[in-house]
Parts: structure tokens; C-alpha cells; sequence
């Protein structure tokens, strides 16, 4: 069976069409709304990928990868960042914050899934 995968992103049809596209694949998926959701879902873990948005309320993409990074589980686990966010200032608040990649929406689905791939299994 292929890896487990958590999807963080406020929009409901993000996470609808990533969890689709993975679940295509035989990838286990957990879904969550926003960071502090995200937060909450690692306890379901352990995750072989997080993909997360930036902007979100409560809890922005950033913060929860700080917050991932700290949780001695998944300090190791690849982060990839999908976001509408293309600024080098935020990438780089993304890496220095610990994420492995960053992947800009929208995205196709080949894209997604050959990144998911590579870091997952």
C-alpha cells in the first residue's frame, strides 16, 4: 500500500480533488480545514507527507509547520507547501520554517503526484 498522506487547506475543493488524486494512487489520506485542525490530526499519524496551504485562518500554513517540526513524530516527516503564495519572502519563510518543497496552484495533477511520489513512496 502506498504512504499516508495529511492535506491541510482551508478550501473544501483542494482537499476534495488532492485527497481524489491520492487516493487514485492507493494513498491513505487525512483531511483538515486549517492548521490548528492539522495540528489535531497528527495524533493519527504517523504521516509519511504533509501537504499544506499558507493562508488559513486560525492556524496559517507557516505556523503549522513550525509547530509539525516541533512534534518529535514528524520533525523528520516532508512537508510540501501547495499554495496560491508564490513571493520569494514567503518561500523562504516556508523553508526556514522547515518545509521540503513548495508546489504553486493550481497545480496538475501529474505534478502533484510525481512530488507525493518522490517524498512519500
Amino acid at each position: 500500500m502506498a504512504g499516508k498522506v495529511l492535506v491541510v487547506d482551508d478550501s473544501e475543493a483542494i482537499r476534495r480533488s488532492v485527497s481524489f488524486i491520492l487516493e487514485q494512487e492507493g494513498y491513505s489520506v487525512v483531511l483538515a480545514s486549517d492548521g490548528n485542525e492539522g495540528v489535531a490530526q497528527l495524533s493519527e499519524g504517523p504521516f509519511d507527507l504533509i501537504l499544506t496551504d499558507v493562508n488559513m485562518p486560525n492556524m496559517d500554513g507557516i505556523e503549522l509547520i513550525r509547530q509539525v517540526r516541533a512534534d518529535e513524530q514528524h520533525a523528520f516527516t516532508p512537508i510540501v507547501v501547495l499554495t496560491t503564495e508564490s513571493q520569494d519572502k514567503k518561500m523562504q519563510e516556508g523553508k526556514d520554517a522547515g518545509a521540503t518543497g513548495w508546489i504553486v496552484k493550481p497545480f496538475d495533477a501529474e505534478k502533484l503526484l510525481g512530488v507525493v511520489k518522490k517524498l512519500a513512496g
